[in-house]
């Protein structure tokens, strides 16, 4: 049975009566990166902030790296690391010192660590400069930075590539991997960038107005998604034949007595219509159908992609 990093049990936030995250129960197994998804006002960052202790629930408990009870998990906090909301960063110091104020904060004594992060966050050449004068991007990956300077088994980021141009989101996208590959470091992270969650992510934490409406994994995710040719004909014993002996498709679905889905050739349809056409069956409708993790997530919520 995989490790449990965190289990969260029935957590409920209020606020004057307003249920901002209402009996929540997840869990969080070692090894596997969680992309947490919600529209904006959904509880991602109220469960996030409750899960690094910067808040506390209404009601309901949870576990963090097997430990249960509020005094333990506040000894083990700094194996986990975090950015919530805005970076907390001193914009007067430089980013060296930035980093070396976290890591005595948290008690790792390896000096070395500092350096070893700017250079992984490519921000070395600057480690000097004074966060003031960073740009968004910079902090955004200083920000990251400080979170691993505790060389944590969780991390818990809350939109990490804001700020980011499309090459840094691409180079934040291949260091998570790896920090998640080489140290088997566990992931939850929310995203506004959903094509980039479906990149990264290896499971899938949907929340739609305060309650976890689905979880799953990126298998099922794929399952659900996965693009396929809609063949609606009245001939459909013929059609399924000349798949097989013309196309060889052997991956299809029958859905009724005049629909079939066939998972093949969904980036060149006209070879399947040429061949129905050639062998005169005639069809009602023929089209490549599928969703995007976007799609996906308004179809479960019912709602505009405003994530």
């Amino acid at each position: 049975m995989e490790n449990v990093i965190l289990q969260t049990n029935n957590i409920t936030k209020s606020y004057h009566g307003f249920k901002a995250l209402d009996d929540i129960s997840i869990t969080l197994k070692a090894g596997h990166i969680y992309g947490f998804i919600g529209e904006n006002g959904a509880g991602k960052t109220t469960l996030m902030r409750i899960l690094t202790g910067l808040s506390l629930p209404t009601m309901g408990t949870y576990s963090l790296l097997g430990k249960t009870k509020l005094k333990e998990i506040q000894d083990i906090r700094r194996r986990v690391g975090s950015t919530i909301e805005d970076p907390a960063l001193y914009p007067e110091f430089s980013a060296y010192r930035n980093l070396e104020i976290q890591r005595v904060l948290i008690g790792n004594p390896d000096r070395s660590v500092c350096d070893e992060l700017l250079k992984l966050l490519e921000l070395y050449d600057v480690r000097d400069k004074k966060v003031k004068k960073f740009s968004m991007g910079m902090k955004q990956r200083l920000s990251i930075a400080l979170s691993l300077v505790g060389k944590p088994e969780l991390l818990i980021l809350d939109e990490p590539v804001n700020g980011l141009d499309p090459k840094n989101i691409s180079a934040l996208r291949a260091l998570l991997k790896k920090l998640n590959e080489e140290r088997g470091i566990t992931m939850l992270i929310s995203s506004h960038i959903l094509s980039e969650l479906y990149l990264l992510a290896t499971d899938f934490i949907i929340i739609h107005k305060g309650k976890v409406i689905e979880i799953l994994s990126h298998e099922q995710l794929e399952a659900k998604c996965e693009r396929y040719v809609r063949i609606h004909t009245d001939d459909l014993p013929k059609c399924i034949t000349v798949m097989e002996k013309d196309l060889e498709i052997s991956g299809y679905k029958v859905i009724d007595d005049h629909t079939l889905h066939i998972y093949a050739f969904t980036e060149e349809p006209q070879r399947i219509s040429q061949s129905l056409t050639q062998n005169n069956i005639v069809v009602s409708e023929l089209s490549v159908c599928g969703q995007s993790l976007e799609e996906y997530f308004l179809s479960v919520t019912g709602g505009r992609c405003d994530v």
